[in-house]
């Protein structure tokens, strides 16, 4: 289809290549660095050490204090771990819980759970962009609440939610707030204490970091059980002898984010902009899925009507190009991305939905290469659809 095949990944939001820089720090902790940090002998404390530094390293970069910090193996595990303990440490008070119709499943089926196990859970609507009306919040709210969880930037559609504001009221009512940042982190500022949130996960795999490692912050008022037993790592929170080479490569690329911030915005906001231009000019009939101003530097989603987005992935990934048709989490599936649905995408367009998200790899070249790419692929697939 194209003369010169390449390798373009634009699937940040999916997962990112571990950083150089990343891979060096964590390589020792692999080898000769390889003490058991619970150990008292020095090279066990040497590891106990390494743990100190990259935790400071992630409080750092969201604003937070070290001992606030708790190291999971996921995202996934922090929001199973903030949801679903904080409600059965607060069944005394309420049974009510707050959320979206547009979070990570991770946070989604967690509440699904919590629904069996006798809770209450009310999932708000969301608007045309994708964000949360405040005025419904408040109205939700009852004296039996006793969470609120709701995502700081959108996996699929990257809207970022007014998040200060929903603190505010959430501290007003005495109910207390987790967000999801996974997306958010090292993407745009996080201030934990000037947004005033009780509790934020968070993933390594998302900032060039390794995967299978997580945390949480806790704000130290809050008093959250722990979610497994075992023994005292994590100051007893999170038993389980620590990802210690994980741990380690989590501080680094949270260190980078922090010294990259503004320029990896920048960069990715201007490739972003580029690319969604190019597309609305020289490409009919499509949509663009969320906020435009208040997005992710690096997501575009795209509608493309007429046709089939596992259609259009399969063909651009023949060319090298690798993109989502939705959250890379349940991108195998057939079912409707529930997000696309609850910002209005009409059902018969939501399949022909791309989600397109760039790094800090990503190149002017690439974009140019994706755009004529996805121009022959598009009309390909609408010259033999039965939709157009």
């Amino acid at each position: 289809m194209t003369e010169e095949k390449r390798n373009v990944y634009l699937d940040y939001s999916a997962t990112t290549p571990v950083k150089e820089a990343v891979l060096n720090e964590m390589i020792p902790y692999f080898t000769e660095k390889f003490g058991n940090p619970s150990s008292l002998y020095t090279s066990g404390q040497e590891s106990k050490n390494a743990i100190t530094v990259a935790r400071e390293r992630l409080a750092a970069l969201i604003g937070a204090d070290p001992k606030e910090i708790f190291f999971t193996s996921s995202g996934t595990e922090a929001d199973n771990w903030a949801v679903i303990e904080t409600a059965f440490s607060k069944r005394a008070k309420g049974n009510h819980i707050i959320t979206t119709k547009i979070e990570h499943h991770a946070l989604l089926h967690s509440a699904e759970y919590l629904e069996k196990e006798g809770f209450e859970v009310t999932y708000l609507d969301v608007d045309s962009d994708g964000f949360v009306s405040l005025d419904e919040l408040k109205d939700a709210i009852t004296d039996k609440t006793v969470l609120i969880s709701i995502m700081f930037a959108n996996n699929e559609i990257g809207t970022i939610q007014p998040i200060a504001d929903i603190a505010a009221i959430a501290k007003e009512r005495g109910v207390i707030f987790h967000t999801d940042a996974v997306q958010a982190l090292g993407n745009v500022p996080i201030d934990v204490k000037e947004l005033g949130v009780d509790m934020l996960s968070i993933s390594a795999h998302k900032i060039y970091g390794p995967k299978g490692v997580g945390a949480l912050y806790v704000r130290r008022s809050v008093k959250l059980p722990e979610f497994m037993h075992g023994g005292g790592q994590e100051t007893g929170k999170r038993p389980g002898t620590e990802n210690l080479a994980g741990i380690v490569g989590f501080g680094k690329a949270a260190e980078l984010a922090q010294a990259n911030l503004p320029v990896h915005a920048k960069q990715l906001a201007e490739l972003r902009d580029y690319f969604i231009g190019r597309v609305k000019n020289e490409i009919p009939n499509i949509r663009i899925n969320g906020s435009l101003e208040k997005r992710l530097p690096g997501n575009a989603n795209i509608t493309f009507k007429f046709i089939e987005g596992e259609a259009i992935l399969l063909l651009l990934d023949m060319e090298g190009i690798s993109v989502s048709t939705g959250s890379a989490c349940s991108s195998a599936s057939l079912t409707p991305s529930h997000v696309l649905e609850a910002i209005g995408v009409p059902m018969e367009e939501i399949h022909g939905s791309i989600r397109f998200t760039v790094g800090d790899f990503t190149t002017k070249d690439d974009i140019d290469y994706t755009v004529e790419t996805l121009k022959k692929v598009v009309e390909k697939l609408r010259n033999i659809s039965s939709l157009s």
